[in-house]
């Protein structure tokens, strides 16, 4: 880790050293700790020149919050420490094109306020944030008024223990293409927080054990979500009041409770969700407001419900999924339904296929009529398991009366669909 964030400085400083410039014009390396010549970071960055670096030795190192007012490259080597004592935030990046890289933050302390943050990046572009720790931080990595940045693989670990004394890990407002990568985010309200944020990438990174939402997005288009892991949050994921978005390759996973979801959707249109595990969540899709939608070869197992797809939900496609050993595999709130299912593997199908095309020859209808008795009256759940829900489902499977009558899968798979998480 060390080595590739000195070769990151070594790139950053190589791209100002040009050719036929001066040496005297080349970027310096100013170095900090207790021999000298710097003694806390503040000093470095006041004396440093645009692109400098600013390199922080080991050492726990309590001063003023650091101001970065020019490009330049802050790097901490291992056991670089800046401690807030649990008053202050602790780097404020002001500049654009600045990188921070290799430091442990920690210790902000907590303000109903301002938004305290351990890292606060506002009003710039181009800026480089890797491979830092932080630690017991109110707000780990903020930024507001940003774009064209990165930030990759980062450690962010918190201890809340109610959302109203918990900032967000990973916080943006009104930015553009922003990256956000192999970042590791634990205990914070919500892991990764977007508002108004635009064409923008989360991949690879790994948030749970937050106390809401291991990612909140709301007015946020033209983003894409990948390869991204969710679990034991107080639930997965919330999109909100959004358009073209992607998300594919995602792990649901473990986020329960009574209201909770593995991904929320609330007025969200022209998106795309395929290739995802929803495993062992309350709820794997809660859609409301959902138009739209391509829903496609994703895993849906050992949920509570699988999907709960609202009847204002319009035009969306769910198909080629995998739906396995949950209780529910899909409920909604009405007799008529605007979304439509097709193609996709159901365990609890019973039907044939004479002509042996893979699909079932008899319709499959998803929506048992226990679920809406559930709907109705939650404390029914008890007689899940019971030979008298068993006779209620069978009857209604026969003669169907209150179960939505076009919620139906006319070509169910009678084999499970090779997925990302199931390979042919």
């Amino acid at each position: 880790m060390r080595r590739a964030l000195l070769a990151v400085a070594a790139v950053v400083a190589a791209a100002v050293a040009r050719p036929g410039v001066a040496a005297a014009q080349r970027p310096d390396v100013l170095r900090v700790g207790a021999a000298g010549p710097y003694t806390n970071v503040t000093a470095a960055v006041a004396a440093a020149h645009p692109h400098d670096t600013v390199v922080v030795e080991p050492g726990v190192y309590r001063e003023e919050t650091v101001v970065i007012d020019r490009p330049l490259t802050l790097l901490g080597r291992e056991g670089a420490v800046l401690d807030g004592e649990g008053r202050r935030g602790l780097v404020v990046v002001a500049a654009d094109s600045v990188s921070v890289l290799g430091l442990t933050l920690r210790d902000t302390g907590i303000t109903f306020v301002d938004d305290r943050a351990a890292l606060r990046v506002e009003r710039v572009r181009f800026c480089h944030i890797e491979g830092n720790r932080i630690e017991n931080a109110f707000f780990g990595i903020y930024l507001a008024n940003a774009g064209d940045c990165v930030v990759r693989n980062n450690v962010l670990i918190a201890h809340g223990d109610r959302e109203s004394r918990a900032g967000n890990g990973i916080h943006l407002w009104y930015s553009a293409r922003v990256t956000i990568e192999d970042n590791r985010v634990e205990g914070h309200r919500d892991g990764i927080y977007f508002e108004f944020v635009e064409d923008s990438r989360v991949r690879g990174n790994r948030s749970q054990d937050n106390l809401r939402y291991g990612l909140h997005f709301m007015f946020s288009d033209g983003c894409s979500y990948l390869r991204n892991s969710f679990r034991r949050n107080g639930a997965g994921v919330a999109v909100m009041y959004t358009r073209g978005v992607v998300m594919e390759g995602n792990d649901f996973d473990d986020n329960r409770g009574g209201a909770a979801f593995g991904l929320l959707l609330k007025e969200i249109t022209d998106s795309r969700i395929a290739g995802n595990r929803f495993h062992r969540n309350s709820v794997g899709i809660h859609a409301e407001g959902a138009n739209r939608l391509e829903v496609v070869e994703n895993d849906f197992v050992a949920n509570g419900w699988a999907v709960q797809v609202l009847a204002n939900s319009e035009e969306s496609s769910f198909r080629r999924n995998n739906f396995v050993g949950n209780s529910f595999d899909v409920s909604t709130n009405s007799r008529r339904t605007y979304s439509t299912f097709e193609d996709n593997y159901w365990d609890r199908y019973r039907g044939y296929d004479r002509d042996r095309d893979g699909t079932g020859d008899v319709p499959f209808r998803p929506v048992r009529l226990f679920s809406l008795v559930v709907e109705q009256n939650e404390p029914a759940l008890v007689l899940q398991r019971s030979f008298l829900v068993t006779l209620l489902d069978l009857a209604e499977s026969v003669l169907p009366m209150l179960t939505p009558d076009n919620l139906v899968d006319a070509r169910p798979a009678l084999n499970p669909i090779a997925t990302p998480w199931r390979p042919s």
